[in-house]
């Protein structure tokens, strides 16, 4: 049998629990769950200008055509101007009389989806990229840089040259090549590649190994990973092939890094 005053006690503590919550909770809480709504803007205009402030004196950097939903993060200065989020992640303003605020609830089957940490390609209104990649050449250290130029979204133009490293001197790779990306509009998409151009190698003592040059001709492919705010990351695999009129040789690479589209 327990202690009459210490149950007695808990009998007051837990009624004036019972009796602060009742304060301090809202009425509407306490009546029924209220769903959270997300406030998207579509636009109502054939086509309407992305700003990257609250004014026509802003830069414009992107574009939404009619019927395009984009996230509403907030208003802001005179005007009516919306603070809104691409699809890739940035911020952007639009002026309030080309869209359409709607609310959506989060069950709703056709809502549309918030920005999040992965973000289709740039792939569709790009004109070019960059890319630095590190990785393994026939088992030593390599980098390589590449530029592109989209010129149809899966398909992008692409210079290169790498460096790498070892014990005999460098090997300096120059070229340029085609990348079809098969999936474009997906954050994560698999893409092929094609290329060819020098190979040099450049010894770093002369009296044991003379330099040599190279034509070379590789193939493979890769992972494309579009991150938020543009960012993307590339995974590749290459097999390179080194050659002259009298012998040839192959080798792997395998790389990663980080790149954009712009």
């Amino acid at each position: 049998m327990g202690n009459p005053v210490l149950e007695s006690m808990k009998r007051r503590i837990a009624a004036a629990i019972l009796s602060l919550s009742a304060v301090t909770t809202p009425a509407w809480a306490q009546e029924e769950d209220v769903p959270d709504v997300d406030a998207f803007a579509r636009v109502i205009v054939g086509e309407t200008e992305l700003r990257s402030g609250p004014g026509v004196s802003h830069r414009v950097v992107s574009r939404a055509s009619r019927g395009d939903t984009l996230f509403i993060r907030g208003r802001e200065g005179s005007g009516f101007w919306l603070q809104v989020s691409l699809p890739d992640g940035r911020t952007a303003y639009v002026l309030g009389d080309t869209v359409e605020p709607i609310g959506f609830e989060e069950d709703e089957v056709d809502r549309p989806k918030k920005p999040g940490f992965f973000a289709p390609p740039a792939l569709e209104e790009a004109n070019a990229g960059f890319a630095l990649l590190g990785g393994i050449y026939r088992e030593n250290g390599y980098i390589e840089a590449k530029i592109g130029w989209v010129i149809a979204p899966p398909i992008a133009l692409e210079p290169y040259v790498g460096i790498a490293q070892n014990t005999d001197g460098r090997t300096i790779i120059v070229g340029g090549g085609g990348t079809l990306s098969l999936f474009p509009d997906w954050p994560a998409t698999p893409y092929v590649h094609i290329g060819g151009g020098g190979l040099f190698l450049d010894s770093s003592d002369e009296f044991i190994v003379e330099d040599q040059e190279f034509f070379h001709a590789r193939a493979g492919g890769g992972l494309l990973v579009s991150l938020r705010w543009r960012i993307l990351v590339r995974l590749e695999v290459m097999n390179v092939t080194r050659f002259t009129q009298e012998r040839y040789a192959n080798f792997q690479s395998y790389t990663g890094g980080f790149g954009t589209y712009f």
